[in-house]
């Protein structure tokens, strides 16, 4: 993982739904890009491959007054559905990304938003990490408490 050179993104259209108990928010990459940038190197275990560029799950929900306690439920526009609890993101870091190779991811490159943990690339692509909590096409977010 390194920094990323990337300007953040300016893009006002909504990517996915934030849902909490009080409200549903939708959410644009511009949001999304208000904490740092970083990119990773990997080859994604369902075809992508190059530099991938997000933020840190962490940094985003903190940006947005989200509390490490809650349990998270990302659901994609296939429905497949994946849990992050707080004891997830406690022992590794996953990345919330929002570009391949500079550019925004769209639908077809798994996009708008993928959640990938990097240092697990190669161990997924491998065979002996499960992949279950990679996650792409994402359409909305729920907090559960």
């Amino acid at each position: 993982m390194t920094s990323s050179i990337l300007s953040p993104s300016t893009d006002e259209s909504p990517v996915f739904t934030l849902h909490t108990a009080e409200e549903s928010q939708s959410i644009s990459r511009s949001q999304i890009e208000k904490s740092s940038l970083y990119e990773v190197s990997l080859q994604h275990f369902e075809g992508p491959q190059g530099r991938f560029a997000g933020v840190w799950l962490d940094d985003f929900l903190e940006g947005e007054g989200i509390e490490d306690l809650a349990t998270l439920r990302f659901v994609a526009h296939d429905d497949y559905t994946t849990f992050i609890t707080p004891a997830d993101r406690a022992a590794k870091r996953y990345l919330l990304a929002t570009r391949l190779d500079g550019h925004s991811l769209t639908r077809n490159e798994f996009g708008p938003t993928m959640l990938l943990i990097p240092e697990d690339a190669e161990a997924v692509e491998a065979g002996t990490v499960s992949m279950t909590s990679w996650i792409w096409s994402i359409k909305d977010i729920y907090l559960q408490q």
